[in-house]
């Protein structure tokens, strides 16, 4: 049996209601922690409502679109770009992408149509991932469908396959913008914007199309229509654009009456170009048939 402990012995000091703090300066007390979680939320919240004061103002100010892909790419980029810590960078492109998607629907209706093929509905899971879950979407078996739909201005974009003479004439849709019928619709836009992508996530590659003109978000690639004679070859129509002074990234051939080739190259091109008068070997001058901003490519969730 033990002695007792000495009458003068100081008693043994109480539990302490809070854990000392951590070496990063936070206390260990949940509550705490939870307290300034809801004090940053706030703060977010505030910082948000006061942007959509801002977009209010710019709506008023009367610029030609609400949509500018190319300044919410290089919004994005920047953000990527200055990002650290702990929360991944798709979660930021995600949080970004459904502001984008709110703040663009403020400045008047923003509707959206897909070229969608197969049940499976990826076209759709793409399209919805890049313009926002609640933006409203109608999607249609036919591209050519899609397009109506933005000519008719029913729709502010739309959203087709990748073109690729792999998949036949089903991403022949390009040739018509050939025509520059009027209103004139252009590329705008590359999804998915953010890659390698997640597990699950929709691995088609789409082109976002519109009536109004592509914005240069700073690191972009165009597409280029020309029209030749047959017989064409991609090595011709390369070499074509070398002499240019174009450096062309792919070529996709589509025959008909004549040879029509899309061709992607480096930069943001527009229709002033001088480059273009320098392509002899086509038919007519060239269209430049839109542009888009370069995807952005980061480590997988």
């Amino acid at each position: 049996m033990s002695s007792p402990a000495p009458l003068d012995t100081p008693p043994a000091p109480a539990a302490s209601a809070e854990e000392p703090p951590t070496p990063d300066g936070w206390r260990g007390d949940l509550a705490a922690l939870r307290s300034e979680l809801d004090r940053i939320d706030d703060a977010l919240h505030e910082l948000l409502m006061q942007r959509a004061r801002v977009v209010e103002q710019v709506a008023k100010s009367g610029k030609r679109s609400a949509y500018r892909p190319g300044r919410e790419a290089s919004i994005i980029r920047r953000l990527l770009h200055r990002h650290k810590g702990a929360l991944p960078p798709q979660t930021l492109v995600r949080l970004w992408r459904e502001l984008l998607a709110g703040t663009t629907a403020m400045q008047g209706p923003f509707g959206v149509s897909v070229y969608e093929p197969d049940t499976d509905g990826l076209f759709t899971q793409a399209a919805r991932e890049h313009f926002g879950a609640l933006t409203p979407l109608h999607a249609f078996s036919r591209s050519s469908q899609a397009m109506a739909e933005v000519s008719r201005g029913l729709s502010a974009v739309g959203v087709l396959p990748l073109p690729s003479e792999a998949h036949g004439v089903r991403d022949d849709w390009w040739t018509a913008m050939l025509q520059q019928e009027q209103p004139r619709l252009h590329v705008v836009g590359r999804l998915p914007f953010w890659a390698p992508r997640p597990e699950g996530s929709p691995e088609v590659q789409a082109l976002v199309i519109a009536g109004t003109e592509p914005d240069p978000s700073g690191h972009d690639r165009s597409f280029l229509g020309v029209d030749l004679d047959a017989p064409v070859s991609r090595g011709r129509v390369a070499a074509m654009l070398a002499a240019a002074d174009l450096a062309a990234e792919t070529v996709v051939l589509s025959r008909d009456s004549v040879a029509h080739a899309l061709v992607e190259v480096a930069g943001f091109l527009t229709d002033d170009d001088p480059r273009l008068g320098r392509l002899n070997a086509a038919l007519r001058r060239p269209v430049v048939l839109g542009a888009y901003a370069i995807p952005e490519t980061g480590a997988a969730a």
